[in-house]
């Protein structure tokens, strides 16, 4: 039952983060909300707790007591890639084991894996960072991973409905990938498989189950 879920959203307080710890909130999930912003109150099932990926593993491992799932949607914004983008994303993993935390959602990008686009795109050193980020999760840790890769990221208003898993690069709301992720997080066939996305023609739920 979703009430019975716990859910750490790492980077709760960026675009993305807002979307999905409000939407995680409704649907009746525990949320913990880490940032390094606490300042929000609490409410409706959500609990700011102050999170800062340049902590150490232990630190990072206090917030994940009695978690089920940990959500990483944080993100430097470009400012800091190899401290935040990869180090903190790869502490967060070392963390979630630490606390015997098994479920783990990234958000990444499309072509995170792929080193020939990651070599020649002109955000060539976040897509390193997330080259390396999405890796050590996949081959150096032992969670349940599902990783969400969507491509360029729009204020458009989300339609609820999306394309997965067909390579392409192309649009996609804020809604949308929020809604994909909190889809994630309920649907356990999910686990161990990496998820391109788009704006697209199938209902969100549809989609993640089908995935």
């Amino acid at each position: 039952m979703a009430e019975q879920k716990r859910v750490l959203v790492i980077g709760s307080n960026g675009r993305i983060g807002q979307k999905v710890t409000n939407k995680l909130s409704e649907k009746g999930y525990q949320v913990l909300a880490g940032s390094r912003h606490t300042d929000n109150l609490d409410r409706d099932n959500i609990t700011y707790v102050y999170v800062d990926l340049l902590d150490s593993v232990d630190k990072l491992v206090k917030n994940m007591q009695a978690v089920d799932v940990v959500l990483f949607v944080a993100g430097s914004g470009g400012k800091d890639l190899m401290k935040i983008d990869l180090d903190g994303a790869v502490k967060t993993m070392e963390a979630a084991e630490t606390a015997h935390v098994k479920r783990f959602i990234m958000l990444s990008t499309i072509y995170s894996l792929d080193r020939e686009k990651v070599a020649s795109s002109s955000i060539r050193n976040y897509m390193t960072a997330k080259f390396y980020a999405d890796n050590w999760l996949m081959k150096n840790t032992q969670l349940d991973y599902t990783i969400l890769q969507p491509g360029a990221l729009t204020k458009e208003s989300s339609t609820g409905k999306v394309t997965l898993n067909d390579g392409q690069a192309s649009d996609n709301s804020l809604g949308n990938v929020a809604d994909v992720l909190v889809s994630i997080v309920a649907n356990d066939n999910t686990i161990g498989k990496v998820i391109t996305m788009h704006d697209g023609e199938t209902d969100i739920e549809s989609a993640v189950k089908n995935s």
